[in-house]
């Protein structure tokens, strides 16, 4: 019997990294699911996933933290031996008035960074030496098209997806040959990240973009966790590249 392969999805309970998880282990992958305070929602993507054939590790930890990641990466060690795959989603953002500079507070500018960006390294950096063991080993960073095109965003968070894009490129850079680093950079996303972005106007612009959008809808987290799919199990001579996923919105404007 082959045995599965091993992955890590930080940010796995909820969004892209809920859907993440469960793409992998449909696809014959063990996962540790990484949270930072959504227990609930990690132990039932866990059982989802498990009722897919996968065994489960759920890990607690602020990847923001150096000493809690090098920690949860121990734990995974212990139960998995080695890595074959890691995704990183974890991901915060800011409050803001558009257009309104004096609105952000910059303690929330930190944070979006410590998490977004030192959070990404800091995982990666101690993911290297179970990659290593493992078989093909890829790294799928989750940036977004404000990375690329900023828009309306909180300006830290827009910053912080442009850094992510650069880190990927550069970790690529770092870890070749051995581990190949991409990125998704999805575009407007149906779910409670861009309701809580939009508000009460969420309905109408949703249907706005849709509508400019050549594929005719906005894009969902299983969209982009089949591309992260993709990049991890395809695409053998792809790395340091970043995959926007928009249905065309930002190629036809």
């Amino acid at each position: 019997m082959t045995e599965r392969k091993k992955a890590l999805v930080t940010g796995g309970a909820t969004g892209i990294g809920r859907s993440a998880v469960l793409a992998l282990a449909g696809a014959g992958y063990d996962i540790a699911i990484n949270y930072g305070s959504s227990k609930a929602a990690a132990e039932a993507v866990a059982k989802e996933a498990q009722g897919l054939g996968a065994k489960t590790l759920l890990v607690q930890c602020d990847v923001s933290n150096d000493a809690a990641v090098r920690q949860m990466m121990a734990t995974i060690d212990a139960s998995f031996g080695h890595l074959d795959a890691l995704v990183n989603n974890a991901g915060t953002t800011a409050t803001w008035k558009v257009k309104d500079l004096e609105s952000l507070d910059m303690d929330e500018w930190d944070r979006t960074f410590a998490v977004n960006v030192r959070g990404t390294f800091q995982v990666s950096r101690a993911a290297v030496p179970l990659l290593k063991k493992g078989a093909n080993p890829s790294i799928v960073n989750t940036a977004s098209i404000v990375g690329l095109r900023p828009g309306p965003q909180p300006l830290p968070y827009a910053a912080s997806k442009a850094a992510v894009v650069n880190l990927t490129k550069t970790l690529a850079w770092n870890l070749g040959p051995d581990i190949r680093v991409n990125a998704v950079a999805p575009g407007w996303m149906e779910g409670d990240w861009m309701e809580r972005m939009l508000g009460e106007k969420y309905e109408s612009l949703m249907t706005a973009r849709a509508k400019a959008t050549p594929l005719k809808r906005c894009v969902t987290a299983d969209d982009v966790a089949e591309v992260m799919l993709n990049l991890i199990q395809s695409n053998r001579f792809v790395t340091g590249e970043i995959v926007v996923i928009d249905g065309g919105f930002t190629s036809s404007t």
